[in-house]
């Protein structure tokens, strides 16, 4: 058995400059996950939980301490080489969708596919665009998709790679009730079936309840 945390952070601060000197956002966060845990950070609009994902994700550089993944030092790689660290264990999914809007749904459920070199990466996204249950609107473009299914969308895209570690920012917060529910059930079917660990970023209580373990962000410290 494994027992080397898939994510784990350790004194990880960040401050930025400010009128009266440094100000702190994040102070001494430690911060341990294991293979296949889902951890829940919550915490009210600008508690600093985005940028939190963002140090552990290899998004930014702390101003203390460092983050490991898989292990392996993370947060000391340069910007590219944190890229293809991230593109081989991590999966991404944001309130905001992001997905390319000049490709179609089966193109960018693809796209990270193509990126890893995945023979039959056409036949693997159709299946996992089923899966959600867009089986029939492969050729859609986003616009033309309700928020709902832009999200089940992202969420094929996010795990068609089968990363082993998947960042979650805000999953819900776009979405109206009734897709809300849908697509919450749906990404911890999917976390599930796949054993992949997963980090949530949340300010739903609900949708936190949901992880095995829930922390709190407050005032730049992290809290059981």
């Amino acid at each position: 058995m494994n027992d080397t945390p898939i994510l784990a952070a350790e004194g990880l601060g960040k401050s930025v400059p400010g009128p009266d000197g440094p100000l702190m956002l994040l102070d001494s966060i430690d911060l341990a996950v294991a293979p296949a845990e889902t951890v829940a950070v919550r915490g009210p609009s600008g508690s600093g939980k985005s940028t939190l994902l963002g140090l552990l994700a290899g998004l930014d550089v702390p101003s203390a301490g460092g983050v490991r993944l898989d292990g392996e030092p993370f947060s000391t790689l340069d910007e590219d080489a944190r890229a293809r660290r991230r593109g081989a264990v991590c999966g991404f999914v944001f309130q905001a969708f992001h997905l390319v809007p000049d490709l179609d749904a089966l193109e960018n459920v693809m796209l990270p596919l193509e990126v890893a070199g995945r023979r039959g990466a056409r036949e693997e996204a159709a299946a996992w665009l089923e899966r959600v249950g867009l089986g029939h609107r492969l050729r859609h473009f986003p616009a033309t998709l309700s928020g709902g299914e832009q999200q089940r969308v992202a969420l094929a895209r996010a795990f068609a790679p089968r990363p082993r570690l998947l960042f979650a920012d805000e999953p819900t917060g776009s979405l109206d009730h009734a897709n809300r529910d849908r697509v919450a059930d749906l990404l911890f079917e999917l976390n599930a079936e796949a054993g992949t660990a997963l980090v949530l970023v949340t300010h739903d209580d609900a949708l936190a309840a949901r992880c095995g373990r829930t922390l709190d962000l407050e005032a730049g410290r992290l809290h059981a």
